[in-house]
């Protein structure tokens, strides 16, 4: 096989790809089937949970704060680990963290289906994204290996975002189907069959070349640091939703930012940094990693709310409901491909800013869904859904192209890590922003009737599963459900609004950032 023209660490985005470069062979693209794998399984994770919420919600009676922490404790896992077990892949092979955290997500996967507890769930939880946090920075860094050629990648990196969008189709039928027939612990036995097959074809496909950074040191103090400073922000961002602005919330949030600074600090001194934040002098890397998390913030942040509204506010039948979300699905990866395309004739800034525009629009309509019920509302929210996949898909495709371009080649799984960081700090922010948006409105608005005990009063309180479930204790259940449903219609509407600020002004300073006369490329220092 003729060897890969290898390009420029600082080449532009938006340069056309040189006429010579070789073309792409059976393996190549028999390789990159095989990193979909991975990624079509957390998006099948991440879409099955939330449609499980109510299923969960019913079974386990979780209080508000835990239900966020079902859903975060995974993607906070994962963003606090995603740079170490980069790092980790750039030393010593990431192959071989692939198969790691492969045969670990499988094993914990089986355990999680049985959790009998809202606590073990948790746990759980935060076990798969432990080792989910080896997955995804591999999978980035194999395709930045496997594919050198610009245009090629990005090809490659529309299909792996595809991914995403197959997991959101395969996830909500599939899961929909389980959950109608099963527990809801089945939905974690999906990921089973996806870890043996990786775990097979990966050593028979998938080859990688080693980098200078192999024989790098980890620094621990550095682990540590990042974990604390992230799990502290999102703490503090929680307990404030939960229980207004008090001492705690406001220290623990300031002892995040604290961390992070001591973070950041930190890198700039060390030989060999867990983050290189050198990359960030790059304004292509720097706001492209923030459209990567906004985009994703907003997607993850409309899932959490609407799959609940659908199901416990119109009464959807888990995959009646999921059925309704699948044309989102499918445009994430036709967007995607798109992107592909329009880069070879359009501005990088305009393309992006215009997806999170897109997502805006998407949240704006979700806006004015007011006091809609039955099948009008339930096509609203389809059509919400469907606008804001559509810029996610193209604002993902090309902010992973842009983030693995900016970086030198034996930094890939740095900058690979520091993308998937992007993308699930996003995720949490989505469900801890937007869903404490709408808990909050939720707990304010709600009345439960008299005849409700203290218990079922708080039940009441948390979520609205768990009105669902008191209600039909209370000989008056009708009118709590009616009130519960109302008060969450109210804030779905909050988090709408809450979502096209967020996105809105993601684009604005995105595209402020990247317009070409805004430009200029900064040297980044290899260490």
């Amino acid at each position: 096989m003729t060897p890969p023209t290898q390009h420029s660490a600082r080449r532009p985005a938006e340069l056309p790809v040189d006429p010579g470069v070789p073309a792409t062979t059976r393996r190549q693209w028999a390789a990159l089937a095989v990193l979909v794998l991975p990624v079509l399984l957390i998006s099948i994770d991440m879409t099955v949970l939330s449609f499980a919420l109510p299923a969960i919600s019913e079974a386990m009676a979780p209080t508000g704060t835990q239900l966020l922490w079902i859903v975060d404790g995974y993607s906070l896992a994962i963003a606090g680990l995603l740079v170490t077990m980069g790092t980790l892949g750039d030393r010593y092979g990431a192959r071989r963290m692939l198969l790691i955290g492969g045969a670990g997500f499988g094993v914990v996967s089986f355990v999680a289906a049985f959790a009998d507890t809202a606590t073990a769930l948790i746990a759980a939880r935060i076990a798969l994204g432990v080792f989910g946090a080896t997955l995804m920075p591999s999978t980035l860094s194999l395709l930045r290996s496997t594919f050198t050629d610009r245009e090629q990648r990005r090809t490659a990196f529309a299909v792996w975002a595809g991914g995403f969008a197959a997991g959101g189709a395969l996830g909500p039928i599939v899961g929909g189907w389980l959950l109608e027939h099963f527990w809801w612990g089945s939905v974690f036995l999906l990921n089973v069959p996806f870890m043996v097959a990786l775990l097979v074809l990966v050593p028979l496909l998938v080859r990688e070349r080693p980098t200078a950074a192999a024989h790098g040191r980890i620094d621990v103090l550095s682990v540590v640091v990042s974990i604390l400073a992230l799990t502290a922000l999102v703490y503090g961002i929680k307990t404030l939703a939960e229980h207004g602005v008090q001492t705690t919330p406001v220290a623990t949030i300031a002892l995040g930012v604290g961390l992070g600074v001591v973070f950041v600090r930190r890198q700039l001194t060390l030989a060999d940094p867990l983050l290189d934040v050198d990359l960030f002098r790059l304004p292509v890397f720097r706001s492209s990693v923030l459209a990567n998390l906004m985009s994703i913030c907003g997607m993850t942040g409309m899932l959490f709310a609407v799959s609940q509204y659908l199901q416990l506010v119109l009464g959807l039948r888990p995959l009646t409901a999921g059925l309704l979300l699948l044309p989102g699905a499918v445009v994430t990866f036709g967007s995607g491909l798109l992107a592909a395309r329009l880069a070879r004739r359009l501005r990088l800034d305009l393309l992006i800013a215009t997806g999170l525009l897109l997502g805006t629009l998407g949240y704006v309509i979700m806006a004015f869904l007011g006091s809609g019920s039955g099948s009008g509302a339930a096509l609203q929210l389809a059509v919400a859904f469907v606008v804001l996949c559509a810029g996610a898909g193209l604002a993902e495709t090309l902010t992973n192209d842009a983030i693995l371009s900016a970086a030198p080649a034996e930094r890939s799984g740095a900058a690979s890590a520091i993308s998937e960081t992007a993308y699930e700090v996003g995720a949490v922010l989505g469900t801890t922003v937007l869903g404490s948006v709408l808990n909050a409105f939720y707990r304010s608005r709600i009345e439960v009737p008299a005849s409700a005990s203290p218990e079922q009063v708080s039940a009441a309180r948390e979520t609205l599963g768990g009105a669902v479930e008191v209600s039909a204790a209370l000989p008056d259940g009708s009118v709590l459900l009616d009130s519960a449903r109302t008060a969450f219609a109210h804030g779905l509407d909050a988090t709408a609004v809450a979502g096209a600020l967020l996105t809105a002004g993601a684009a604005l300073v995105v595209w402020r950032s990247l317009r070409p006369r805004a430009h200029a490329e900064v040297p980044v220092t290899t260490r």
